[in-house]
């Protein structure tokens, strides 16, 4: 929601860069990362080059910036009150990010293109990996101070363990033309549930 107190001017800049991340994701999802050039882009989106490269230094931090979607799932709250909620909650969590994989399968592609060209890029995937895990491990730490989980669970090595279970499957949706959506879902809650919340 933006903020009503920004002058015409700043709406104007918010525009401008909204405009630039829109033309961003078309042309990478066209031409793939390496074959993007930023002039590409900002011809796109209809701005001059000066006020480009007031909001992006290159056409990786444009890239970066087009890869943010892929944190909503990690930004999701997760409070329950039953080890049923905790499963039910989980097994959504599951679906909405490997259905997200799907939505987006040809941007992941470019994304893991530019993983092995730009370290600027790279070092983002890893920081939304580290965000990813950070949010398990609240989660698994929040379950077990309302004795839904053991406390014999160490919280960060539980959540890196189910993260890369997870990124694993992302991968492998990307990749493959046709997945069993439901029972991937299904089974990766039920191996992670079944250890965590007996």
């Amino acid at each position: 929601m933006e903020d009503k107190n920004l002058t015409k001017r700043d709406l104007q800049a918010l525009e401008t860069k909204k405009r630039l991340i829109r033309s961003a994701h078309e042309v990478f999802l066209k031409n793939g990362f390496n074959k993007t050039t930023i002039s590409e882009i900002i011809k796109k989106a209809g701005v001059g080059y000066g006020t480009a490269y007031v909001y992006f230094k290159n056409k990786d931090a444009m890239f970066v910036t087009v890869m943010e979607r892929f944190l909503q799932v990690a930004d999701q709250t997760f409070h329950p009150n039953s080890v049923v909620a905790a499963r039910e909650q989980i097994l959504n969590q599951v679906r909405a990010f490997l259905e997200l994989a799907i939505e987006e399968k040809n941007m992941l592609k470019v994304i893991k293109e530019a993983i092995g060209i730009s370290d600027v890029v790279e070092a983002r995937w890893l920081e939304i990996r580290k965000q990813f895990i950070e949010s398990i491990t609240n989660d698994i730490t929040y379950s077990q101070s309302n004795n839904l989980v053991s406390t014999k669970f160490d919280a960060p090595i539980a959540a890196k363990s189910w993260y890369f279970m997870n990124e694993m499957f992302l991968w492998e949706c990307v990749e493959t033309e046709e997945v069993n959506l439901d029972k991937i879902v299904e089974q990766l809650s039920l191996l992670y549930t079944s250890a965590l919340y007996e």
